[in-house]
């Protein structure tokens, strides 16, 4: 049985004054790249659920030109790191110098202060490094030299990694991955996108021009975050959610379950993908359709296939039923 097979709640979609702005979101996401709506949906929700993202992917496959096109639609400032084995935490952070005009310290801030920041390759950089990236991702603050510098509100991180090449990488640990909201893959284009993509770019027509205007401004993305910590999660869904981890920690291949943060971070990425379905509510299938990209991030052990071992997790707790009491 897969997640999709599993019994779903049968809901209408209403409306809210901010669905507007987040299907002009959307389709801007999906101009970006094409094809990939089921992956854009699972990104918008990572970003409007406060959370980070890590991309296990091969090359070429259009993970830049997606954090950039999330930069430019909410209208913030992006920068990127190219994670090597000699990048140094002050690459990431910024540091102190000294100003011999004023005889004082200057702060000059790191490519961690953008709105959207892409880590590529962040398995190529130092344990040391990691722990400093991740400390902005957990706090939203660097510390530099006994001093804390916030970062932005809305900051979001894009970190991929390839998940081929294991020399001269060091894996990130099961703690430091428990600091991302999801885990995805774009995978490659199916033909019908991969020849959009050639008309696009070989010359049958003009070269489409990428929109840098925003859809929305920092502010408004920050109100949209707020309404979805808003959307409503029923005791049924909570035990539903309590019960799906709970099973995490008993089952026997695997070897960590999820952690109360992971189930808060659930919590959240079902609220935002409910909120972008138009509801104001949670109902199963958010959860299930998040459960392989919020527990794929986290669970390791004794299997080959995550996808088929969610699918087994989810199958294995009942559904809770609307106005039925467990």
């Amino acid at each position: 049985m897969t997640a999709s097979s599993l019994p779903r709640t049968e809901t209408s979609a209403g409306t809210c004054r901010h669905q507007p702005r987040i299907d002009q979101l959307r389709r801007r996401l999906n101009a970006a790249l094409v094809g990939k709506a089921d992956v854009m949906e699972q990104v918008l929700a990572c970003l409007l659920a406060r959370g980070h993202l890590l991309f296990e992917d091969l090359p070429g496959l259009g993970k830049t030109t997606l954090a950039k096109a999330i930069s430019d639609a909410i209208g913030g400032a992006f920068a990127r790191i190219q994670c090597t084995p000699d990048l140094m935490p002050t690459d990431i952070t910024g540091f102190n110098v000294f100003d011999q005009r004023t005889r004082e310290f200057e702060f000059r801030r790191g490519p961690v202060f953008a709105e959207v920041l892409l880590a590529d390759e962040i398995n190529r950089a130092t344990p040391r490094t990691q722990s400093a990236l991740f400390e902005a991702m957990a706090e939203r603050q660097v510390t530099v030299d006994g001093s804390p510098h916030p970062l932005a509100r809305g900051f979001f991180v894009i970190a991929t990694q390839n998940p081929v090449e294991s020399h001269g990488a060091f894996p990130l640990p099961e703690a430091q991955l428990d600091r991302f909201a999801m885990k995805l893959a774009i995978g490659y284009p199916d033909r019908d996108a991969e020849l959009e993509l050639l008309a696009r770019h070989v010359g049958e027509r003009p070269p489409l021009e990428r929109s840098t205007e925003p859809v929305m401004s920092m502010a408004e993305l920050d109100e949209l975050q707020q309404h979805v910590e808003s959307v409503a999660v029923s005791d049924a869904i909570k035990g539903y959610l309590i019960d799906l981890a709970g099973a995490t920690r008993r089952r026997a291949t695997i070897r960590i379950g999820l952690s109360p943060r992971g189930l808060l971070i659930w919590t959240r990425v079902a609220q935002a993908l409910a909120h972008l379905r138009g509801r104001d509510f949670v109902v199963p299938e958010d959860v299930q359709d998040t459960a392989l990209s919020v527990l794929g991030v986290r669970l390791s052990g004794d299997f080959d296939d995550p996808r088929r071992e969610i699918d087994s997790l989810l199958a294995s707790v009942p559904v809770p039923v609307p106005g039925v009491r467990r």
